[in-house]
């Protein structure tokens, strides 16, 4: 099926979001607690930092891997985004939603 450049930008934007979501949005943090142990260490200037471990063998330490690199869940979040877009067209607002939502992010981190 072709895309319009309009819907590709849509989808791009959507799978940009639910990516962020995903992996760095302390909303879903519930999603990823059962596969990330945060850790926080003091470093040489006294600062703290927070490291995440992932947690558990076999699925768990697989989803706990996937959760923590944006690279890996980027790609799931594009089958989710793009999968629903093609066969639940119903979800089109929500993805229209999602990549106002990744290009307000996108202006934001621009102009800060």
């Amino acid at each position: 099926m072709g895309l319009t450049w309009m819907e590709l930008i849509i989808l791009v934007l959507a799978s940009f979001r639910v990516t962020r979501l995903l992996v760095y949005d302390t909303i879903t943090d519930w999603i990823r607690k059962p596969f990330h142990k945060e850790v926080e260490q003091v470093n040489e200037n006294g600062e703290t930092e927070v490291f995440i471990e992932v947690k558990g063998k076999g699925l768990q330490r697989f989803v706990g891997e996937l959760l923590s690199c944006h690279w890996c869940t980027g790609v799931w979040a594009s089958a989710l985004v793009y999968g629903t877009f093609l066969f639940f067209p119903i979800l089109n607002p929500l993805w229209i939603l999602f990549a106002i939502s990744g290009g307000t992010a996108l202006l934001f981190k621009l102009f800060d």
